[in-house]
């Protein structure tokens, strides 16, 4: 692979746990809100063989910005390879049942954002006829539950649209890897019990790479997950709502 990587969301576990892998003879651009304090993020990268890697300011909650976000991105830096995006919040489950305003903040964030960047992005790729947008649906989304539901819906309405595009671009010379993770251990969910089927962000990025590098359209992690939720699929209701996150 060749070209320029971009992490949207600089200080993204997941996120920088792929680039790291992508790293070695490859520039960077790590995009994130306040990004001249980058500097820990740069470092890594750098020792583990990135040739140069590049700070710039992204506010995915701002789509006005997304368009000339990315072309500059092109005009500054040249062709892009891959973009890992990875930005997202979870959110607070039992604010937004009753507050409306936070509830709008999360899927905003977490689906509205992510259709206005991915958009740009894959007219970008067309035109280039080459690159790879990979995108961080949840298995939260393939079904969703009470304990999480809102940000369960963002994920749904992200992992419909991603899959969407992914067939959109076929032909193009552009393509898109959706990765489905389970309960991810991490500074997100810090002070939660884990689910089963747990990963941590080196897992989810190992077989992220693992899928690009096969030219595979969409990924579980961990691959369990796929059977489980097919049989989460059927099972009744009243049941359902009784889940745990």
């Amino acid at each position: 692979m060749s070209g320029v990587v971009v992490v949207l969301g600089g200080r993204s576990e997941i996120g920088l746990e792929v680039a790291r892998l992508l790293a070695p003879g490859r520039t960077l651009v790590l995009a994130a809100r306040r990004s001249g304090d980058l500097d820990h993020q740069r470092a890594a990268l750098t020792a583990v063989g990135a040739t140069a890697v590049h700070p710039l300011e992204f506010d995915a909650d701002d789509l006005t910005t997304h368009q000339s976000f990315v072309q500059g991105i092109v005009d500054t830096h040249g062709p892009i390879d891959t973009v890992i995006v990875s930005f997202g919040i979870l959110g607070d489950q039992s604010r937004a049942e009753t507050d409306a305003a936070h509830a709008l903040s999360i899927i905003h964030t977490d689906y509205v954002a992510h259709v206005s960047v991915l958009t740009h992005l894959a007219t970008l790729l067309r035109a280039q006829n080459s690159g790879t947008l990979i995108v961080f649906s949840s298995v939260a989304g393939v079904r969703v539950r009470r304990a999480n539901y809102v940000y369960g819906s963002a994920k749904a309405g992200l992992d419909g649209f991603a899959s969407g595009l992914s067939d959109a671009l076929a032909g193009s010379g552009a393509r898109l890897l959706l990765v489905r993770p389970g309960f991810v251990i991490g500074r997100m969910t810090d002070g939660m019990p884990p689910a089963p089927f747990s990963s941590t962000p080196p897992q989810v990025a190992a077989a992220t790479v693992r899928a690009l590098r096969k030219g595979r359209g969409e990924v579980w992690v961990p691959a369990i997950l796929r059977p489980v939720f097919f049989c989460m699929r059927l099972l009744p209701r009243r049941l359902w709502r009784k889940l745990p996150r």
